[in-house]
């Protein structure tokens, strides 16, 4: 999983692993952190989620489901979803299976929901499908027995979002880039502000229903002509990852930036956050004097000379890094984990340092479990072709 086109990591990759320490805001401390590995072995593990029973589900971008019981990762996925997928590609590669997220009421009715890339009518590249499945009585999935919730046309291969979460409000959230290439260029003005698009938002919808799903009406833009009823926030380039916190359900995005700046939002209803018009807090398109009024900028921003795409994490809600509580966990693609802190006026950055774990992963998600406890999932190439991911959790020093 790379965020970012394929020529920018070639170039500047080997330049950036040697960077991994960047400056943080002053006065705040680095904080060390050591990690336990959960599972090695895996292909490109995009999310991670926790059923129950210590049971870990784990999906890799090529296709499967993997499950880690009792602390080993079985031979046979819990699902295997390639029949349904685009055929994955073993080098740079930002399509496949992206996320997985269980209902609220999991522990019911079993039902689980997945973020694949399918393929699509001529003329695009792909689509992104949301599909619902449901666990039978013995614990197994039919893999024919896929509801799909909703589809996303895409015109390219990257900027996908793929993050699928549910709020505290039991809606389920959606992230969408805004169609790939480079500068937003599809659509008369881009897909980030164009208000009859999925491309570039984050959607909320109801999927309590037989069918397909439905529009909550508490939704911003419900009944507004020319604007698709599901958006609840705007603007963005490529929301890979995004993330509740689990205290105050505030909704945290990592937006990964064009060619000089990586961000981290607040995610508010109905709000604008300015993709083509600005990346990060610095004029995009036009490249000057352009117009931010109504835009809502990031609590975050960090340039390109430490990182290259900012993968979104979780607030820290467990008791295992008492120094992190509170605190916004987050990391670059090449491998620097952060935290932010809310001073009440402004979030500050910090280093984090990760202890027991391999140089030079690329991280590409972090997961929550139900006690609150973060973990990481790494690869050590830059596509899914080896099983050389793995899964860490984040424990006390």
């Amino acid at each position: 999983m790379v965020l970012c086109c394929l020529g920018l990591v070639v170039v500047l990759l080997p330049s950036y692993i040697s960077k991994k320490q960047s400056a943080p805001d002053a006065g705040l401390p680095a904080i060390t952190a050591k990690v336990q590995l959960i599972s090695d072995g895996l292909h490109s593990p995009t999310s991670v989620t926790f059923p129950g029973n210590g049971d870990v589900w784990v999906t890799e971008q090529t296709g499967f489901i993997r499950v880690i019981k009792n602390g080993k990762l079985l031979t046979d996925p819990l699902l295997d979803l390639r029949s349904k997928m685009i055929k994955v590609n073993g080098g740079y590669e930002e399509r496949g299976l992206l996320s997985i997220a269980l209902h609220p009421k999991f522990k019911f009715n079993k039902k689980f929901y997945v973020f694949y890339s399918a393929p699509a009518t001529a003329g695009l590249d792909h689509k992104g499908v949301v599909a619902e499945y449901q666990l039978t009585a013995k614990g197994t999935v039919d893999p024919n027995s896929g509801r799909v919730i909703l589809s996303i046309d895409e015109p390219e291969g990257n900027h996908n979002g793929g993050c699928i979460q549910f709020g505290h409000d039991g809606y389920l959230y959606i992230s969408s880039g805004d169609g790939g290439g480079q500068g937003d260029k599809h659509g008369e003005f881009g897909n980030g502000q164009n208000m009859n698009t999925w491309l570039g938002k984050i959607l909320r919808v109801n999927i309590n229903t037989k069918a397909g799903y439905l529009v909550p009406k508490s939704n911003p833009f419900v009944g507004k002509i020319g604007y698709k009823p599901e958006i609840w926030a705007y603007g963005f380039r490529n929301p890979y990852r995004f993330s509740f916190d689990k205290l105050t359900g505030q909704l945290f995005a990592g937006d990964v930036g064009q060619d000089l700046w990586e961000e981290v939002n607040i995610i508010k209803k109905g709000a604008n956050y300015g993709w083509k018009i600005v990346e990060g807090t610095h004029c995009y398109s036009p490249a000057t004097g352009c117009d931010i009024k109504g835009i809502t900028m990031p609590i975050t921003e960090y340039s390109h000379k430490e990182g290259i795409s900012v993968i979104g994490g979780y607030v820290y809600n467990g008791v295992q890094l008492p120094a992190l509580k509170g605190k916004y966990l987050f990391a670059d693609w090449i491998g620097q984990v952060y935290y932010l802190k809310n001073t009440g006026k402004a979030w500050q950055r910090g280093n984090i340092t990760l202890q027991n774990i391999p140089p030079n992963l690329k991280v590409l998600a972090f997961g929550e479990d139900e006690a609150g406890e973060v973990y990481v999932l790494t690869n050590a190439d830059i596509g899914p072709a080896n099983p050389k991911g793995a899964i860490y959790k984040m424990v006390r020093n």
